[in-house]
């Protein structure tokens, strides 16, 4: 299957708070979109892996995505290095897609830097003709992405460009809030985390709010590129 878009997160919920809107107006346009969870966010205060896994597919089910994978890294402790992006490269072969959206290249988690320099190392590599790579034991092509965008998450980056998410925020809170353990819940036991409280769930709402008010739409998503974007006409801009 060949992916138009493919969504890289370090745990399983990133890439929903995200760009959710963005998966799920693009779904809803027809594109083919995946999400490829690095960790299964086991250290995580609360909940637990195999249920973050359920909430993960429950939430995929939600946006209309095509695919999503989980590729193990240790949370926490993965490394950008040769084994674990030759892991992603073998995943960006697999589904070819045109476009990747990854962590935030700057954030408050220290997983979240580190998943956006990998990603953003192994889009690169998976292009280079040399660099062999196997799937269930065939050879597998070389492919690049043709862009590379980081959305934004805990820190208030400046964004590059915004995706007028209009229509689609109740989408992306209801694939958020299918993660019940992490995020706020009056009747849960579990300890208290920066997630885990109203005002953090309110937050992504009102943030995707101010940001549509500042290029005039009613919710927009953020992102920061790695290369210039290229328009064919100043009025391709809105």
């Amino acid at each position: 299957m060949k992916l138009d878009i493919l969504a890289i997160g370090a745990h399983p919920d990133d890439v929903e708070l995200g760009c959710g809107g963005t998966i799920a107006k693009e779904v809803a346009s027809g594109k083919n979109v995946g999400i490829l969870d690095l960790t299964r966010g086991e250290l995580g205060t609360r909940g637990s892996a195999e249920i973050r896994d359920e909430e993960a597919t429950n939430s995929a089910e939600i946006l209309g995505v095509s695919v999503r994978e989980n590729l193990r890294f240790a949370d926490g402790f993965f490394v950008n290095d040769k084994t674990h992006q030759l892991e992603i490269i073998r995943i960006i072969r697999k589904y070819q897609p045109e476009i990747v959206l990854c962590n935030a290249v700057d954030d408050r988690h220290i997983d979240h830097g580190k998943a956006s320099k990998l990603a953003s190392d192994a889009c690169f590599l998976s292009g280079l003709i040399k660099i062999e790579t196997t799937l269930n034991g065939k050879s597998q092509e070389p492919w690049r992405p043709k862009q590379v965008y980081h959305f934004i998450q805990w820190k208030n980056l400046e964004p590059d460009i915004a995706v007028d998410i209009s229509g689609y925020i109740d989408k992306k809170m209801e694939s958020v809030l299918a993660y019940k353990t992490q995020f706020f819940n009056e009747s849960s036991k579990e300890p208290q985390t920066p997630i885990s409280s109203k005002n953090f769930t309110d937050s992504v709402i009102y943030r995707a709010r101010d940001l549509g008010r500042l290029v005039g739409v009613e919710h927009a998503e953020g992102f920061t590129v790695e290369r210039n974007v290229t328009v064919d006409s100043l009025f391709d801009l809105k």
